[in-house]
């Protein structure tokens, strides 16, 4: 009964018992506990008869149990160490008529083991061979900046396109959602550079229509009259060709206080502003309708300027050890890896 484990209804068929142990009679247990006289009644006898064992429950009635655990584990040996001849994967129909077994069978039986073989995900390891190094050098950034310095997350988004449907968009009714045509009219395209301020979330924008080291020239200039001239200017940026240019090495040098800071190759997920960027794409672009380039960029800007009304920072929470030690791990459970 003290067992802090012990389900409830087994603590309370303890406490009838204990009571009637003290000597109290069945309606004086029934009073005290605020039971049925029936139930203290019925857990005293059974307790009488057989002991401890009579508190548990006995076997519910109904069908006997048909799927035996050799059945269970033969489905998931299939499901996890073989393919069936005319297919990559398996479906609940395959495996079912493969077992005969029942659809829902096999069905409940992957749920239980969290086993789903029509997903799939992709994945990339870096080959950067300065991985680590970089990991801890863009994270130590993240969670404790320089003082007196700006952090700052720098991308470009290109090849944004300004799409228009094929035939007008259907709006959402009741029971039936918002319907769009599978094709589309492609109006041109943009480039859009930004930089995510990592301590307030603030994003400085600059809509270009080419993608290029001029282009990008241009936006440090920017940034560098938008950041006082009292701080230095951390950026975290990939290794795309444009930012190592020598037209950008020598604006560097002449601007000594912007120190740059690559991600590792295949490794874009450690960028800040690609989460912002995603923010972008779900709720502004995905399903935008745009007739020409202009109407693409005014969107864009006025979704920029609400932002920076409504500042939401993002916050980086894995250290640099949490992070190459699930990398190592998982290059570990993987085979041929090359890591």
């Amino acid at each position: 009964m003290r067992r802090r484990s012990t389900a409830q209804a087994l603590t309370q068929r303890s406490r009838i018992v204990l009571e009637c142990a003290e000597g109290h009679s069945i309606m004086e247990v029934s009073r005290r506990l605020g039971i049925a006289p029936d139930t203290a009644r019925t857990w005293r006898r059974r307790f009488l008869e057989r002991g401890l064992d009579g508190l548990s429950d006995e076997p519910r009635p109904g069908v006997p149990r048909k799927i035996t655990d050799a059945d269970v584990e033969r489905v998931i040996v299939k499901t996890l160490e073989e393919k069936p001849k005319n297919a990559t994967h398996w479906s609940a129909r395959s495996m079912a008529a493969t077992t005969g077994m029942s659809q829902s069978a096999i069905s409940r039986i992957w749920r239980a083991f969290a086993l789903a073989p029509h997903r799939s995900q992709t994945f990339k390891l870096s080959t950067d061979p300065l991985f680590i190094d970089k990991v801890r050098d863009v994270v130590g950034l993240y969670l404790d900046p320089p003082e007196k310095a700006l952090v700052l997350c720098v991308d470009e988004k290109s090849q944004i396109q300004a799409l228009d449907r094929s035939q007008p968009v259907l709006p959402m009714v009741p029971g039936v959602p918002e319907r769009r045509s599978h094709d589309y009219v492609r109006a041109g395209t943009h480039t859009l550079f930004a930089a995510l301020e990592v301590a307030t979330g603030k994003v400085i924008g600059s809509l270009h229509r080419r993608h290029r080291a001029v282009e990008f020239r241009k936006f440090l200039a920017r940034l560098d009259k938008e950041v006082p001239n009292g701080l230095d200017v951390h950026l975290i940026l990939n290794n795309y060709v444009t930012h190592k240019t020598p037209a950008i090495k020598q604006w560097l040098l002449a601007h000594p206080r912007f120190h740059l800071h690559f991600t590792p190759t295949s490794a874009s997920w450690l960028n800040l502003v690609e989460r912002w960027f995603a923010e972008l794409i779900q709720k502004k672009l995905k399903r935008g309708v745009h007739r020409s380039v202009q109407a693409l960029e005014r969107d864009i800007r006025s979704w920029l300027t609400d932002w920076n009304e409504h500042l939401r920072p993002f916050v980086w929470a894995k250290t640099a050890d949490e992070i190459l030690d699930k990398v190592a791990a998982y290059c570990q459970r993987i085979s041929d890896s090359g890591h």
